[in-house]
């Protein structure tokens, strides 16, 4: 009995361990997007960030990384980088373009990452877990000579399709970063499993992390838009190429 007492008391107490965990968990620092675009004839961009926690300040630490997750002071830079927010209370962050901006490819997309990190203020009591949450989001520099002007039909369109073997790859003729979030064999279906979203890089190319055969002849692929909506793309297949089929226009 003494065992299975034991036994009952540590499963309690891992249990309260980790519903403190999940509650603590919550983050406190709010960002009001999931991306970021850089326009290349503007000079910054601020992001809102906001304290969602009523009784405790919190720092908000900021940094950009390139696209292999290396920290950069250029030719982005982030202002501040670290700021304490108050209870409840919103506030603003900076990307400044530098310079050397001038200088990154002006006929496509740059990829960098905007890196956000919360850190709790200490606690004055003993054997607190506290955990500092992260988020990390896409941010695409996007030079003004591809601004992307309105009432056009979306860039995401021009995607193909081609099949090699038993898998199609996507192709990207745009000068544009596509995130696929999606694949289904049909419009408003069911997304296959196994799926893994991907990025196409500009005038890229990446195979579907699916076979072909679970997403048939009229694939249907969901990407990512620059408001964070996701639109879908239905194709049409001829042989082993297809094509985006347009939406009908409300008249």
């Amino acid at each position: 009995m003494k065992r299975n007492n034991t036994l009952k008391t540590t499963a309690i107490a891992v249990a309260l361990l980790g519903a403190a965990v999940a509650q603590q968990a919550q983050a406190a620092i709010a960002l009001d997007r999931t991306r970021v675009i850089f326009d290349g004839d503007q000079n910054s961009v601020s992001l809102n960030i906001s304290n969602q926690n009523k009784q405790l300040p919190y720092l908000a630490q900021a940094w950009l990384e390139d696209e292999q997750g290396n920290k950069m002071q250029s030719p982005l830079v982030v202002l501040p980088p670290v700021q304490r927010v108050e209870p409840g209370k919103p506030s603003q962050v900076k990307i400044q373009a530098l310079p050397a901006a001038r200088q990154l490819p002006q006929d496509r997309e740059t990829l960098y990452y905007f890196n956000l990190r919360e850190i709790p203020p200490k606690s004055d009591k003993p054997n607190t877990l506290q955990i500092a949450l992260q988020t990390r989001i896409k941010l695409f520099y996007r030079p003004a000579a591809i601004a992307v002007q309105k009432n056009t039909d979306p860039a995401q369109e021009q995607l193909t399709l081609t099949k090699q073997g038993d898998k199609y790859v996507v192709n990207n003729p745009t000068p544009y970063y596509v995130t696929i979030v999606d694949a289904s064999s049909k419009k408003d279906g069911a997304g296959v499993k196994g799926f893994e979203p991907f990025m196409v890089p500009p005038k890229g190319n990446v195979p579907l992390t699916v076979s072909a055969a679970s997403v048939g002849s009229a694939p249907v692929l969901t990407y990512i838009n620059d408001y964070g909506g996701r639109p879908q793309l239905t194709f049409s297949c001829s042989g082993s190429n297809c094509k985006v089929v347009p939406e009908k226009k409300a008249s």
